[in-house]
């Protein structure tokens, strides 16, 4: 498939919209899905905003099931090197990929409390990061109550999204 635009994506059926964007929300296709009722879009922030909606709109449990989409950063998948493309680029992009010892050590230990307190993997915009901020917001966040850091979470997953739909489209 030719790179998608937005008069390219405005004009496809649902399965192939679905198809071009599913990947932008971590695995969960049904976001672009839903957006896809929207078009046309006249700009990325108007498509990302529509996608944002989709996910405002949807129930808690499948909310939840969005963000336990998310891998852990520098967690098993990524050492496996099983992660999706977006999510190896974006680890990668910030040498959560290249941790030494103690650095994998920090990520487990944060990564396995974060999940024992609010039931999904630590979530955040590495593009807005860099590695000492990330330990910083991993340790600071989980004193966060569970309703907080649901939200916040969400709000990291949307910042996510922006970013890969900005690499795919353009800003």
């Amino acid at each position: 498939m030719e790179k998608p635009s937005l008069p390219l994506l405005n004009a496809m059926d649902r399965a192939a919209f679905t198809a071009a964007l599913g990947m932008v929300f971590e695995d969960s296709s049904w976001v672009a899905d839903g957006a896809w009722a929207a078009r046309p879009f006249a700009s990325v922030t108007a498509l990302h905003n529509a996608m944002v909606a989709v996910v405002a709109q949807a129930g808690e449990d499948r909310q939840r099931a969005l963000l336990c989409a998310h891998p852990d950063l520098a967690g098993k998948l990524a050492r496996a090197g099983t992660l999706t493309a977006h999510s190896t680029a974006e680890q990668a992009g910030l040498g959560l990929d290249r941790l030494d010892e103690g650095e994998f050590a920090f990520f487990d230990h944060h990564n396995r409390a974060y999940r024992e307190r609010f039931g999904f993997p630590f979530i955040i915009a590495v593009k807005e990061n860099t590695k000492a901020s990330i330990k910083e917001a991993m340790t600071r966040r989980l004193a966060q109550d569970a309703g907080q850091e649901r939200e916040t979470a969400l709000g990291e997953v949307a910042k996510i999204a922006k970013y890969r739909l900005e690499a795919m489209l353009g800003s």
